[in-house]
């Protein structure tokens, strides 16, 4: 029985054609706010309120953004914020690689029940425990600085966990079991075997971590209440607290929030992709 032929239109334009149409296409609709951000924030005022709006702006304004950082106490908050970051980045690169070690290459009764609460946890969304960790941050007298964001991270994340967890199922197990026959104990075999060999899906991490520090909003907002305390996250809303709302300097400073995280991407982005993918098929 003959092997019925593809269409002729499916034969003059090979698949990956449309993959990378759909790409693109992904691109464009995935960086057309960044975009338009960048766009309002080299425009003027009068500009900004013109209808229709221009693609481009007709005079780069980039005074904008000096009047952006001047317009409210921009290095106060941008220091506050790497600060936070920081913190929750290093606590998430700290717990969850030993956390996920327990987890995935030493055996102990009840393992896998645990690991599956923990994973569990991760449908309990922040605001639903807002009233019991506010209650428990202020019976330790954290409330108004930055310990509520920084210390949990020091405990782990349920998402970062099994992140690492299937980076490290992904490893040979003879491995370990070599470094302990030389003589290693289980935590030299985690910090000098198997964590070395973990640094991409450590390094996914951290850049996860600190992309939901940088831009974290609820969490500040609920814990301070002293200004000079608030990240960028909550100093935009400066901008807008007058019926005058200057949104070409609310676009800058927005800008100017994005570049960090951005730049870290674009540096890491090596690393991010294999410590997310390496764990998908187990060799």
């Amino acid at each position: 029985m003959p092997t019925p032929r593809a269409p002729l239109f499916n034969r003059l334009i090979p698949q990956s054609l449309y993959v990378r149409v759909g790409l693109v296409l992904a691109c464009v609709f995935f960086l057309l706010p960044f975009y338009w951000m960048a766009n309002s924030a080299l425009k003027s005022t009068a500009e900004l309120s013109t209808f229709p709006p221009t693609l481009l702006p007709q005079s780069l304004r980039f005074e904008n953004f000096v009047n952006a950082v001047n317009y409210i106490p921009f290095g106060t908050f941008l220091l506050n914020s790497v600060i936070l970051t920081a913190g929750i980045s290093i606590g998430a690169a700290i717990s969850n690689p030993l956390i996920a070690y327990g987890f995935s290459r030493i055996k102990w009764p009840g393992r896998d029940f645990v690991f599956g609460i923990v994973m569990a946890t991760i449908f309990l969304p922040f605001p639903v425990l807002i009233v019991a960790l506010f209650d428990i941050f202020a019976k330790l007298h954290w409330i108004d600085t930055f310990l509520p964001m920084i210390v949990p991270a020091f405990f782990g994340s349920p998402f970062f966990i099994f992140l690492m967890r299937q980076f490290y199922l992904a490893l040979p197990g003879e491995i370990s079991e070599a470094a302990r026959i030389d003589g290693a104990n289980e935590f030299q075999v985690f910090l000098f075997i198997i964590l070395p060999l973990a640094k991409p899906a450590v390094a996914a991490v951290v850049i996860f971590a600190a992309v939901q520090a940088w831009g974290e909003f609820l969490a500040p907002l609920l814990y301070l209440s002293d200004e000079t305390k608030y990240p960028l996250s909550i100093g935009l809303q400066f901008y807008r607290q007058s019926h005058d709302v200057a949104y070409n300097l609310l676009m800058a400073a927005s800008t100017l929030i994005v570049l960090p995280i951005v730049a870290l991407f674009i540096a890491f982005q090596r690393f991010f992709i294999q410590g997310v993918t390496a764990g998908s098929v187990k060799g």
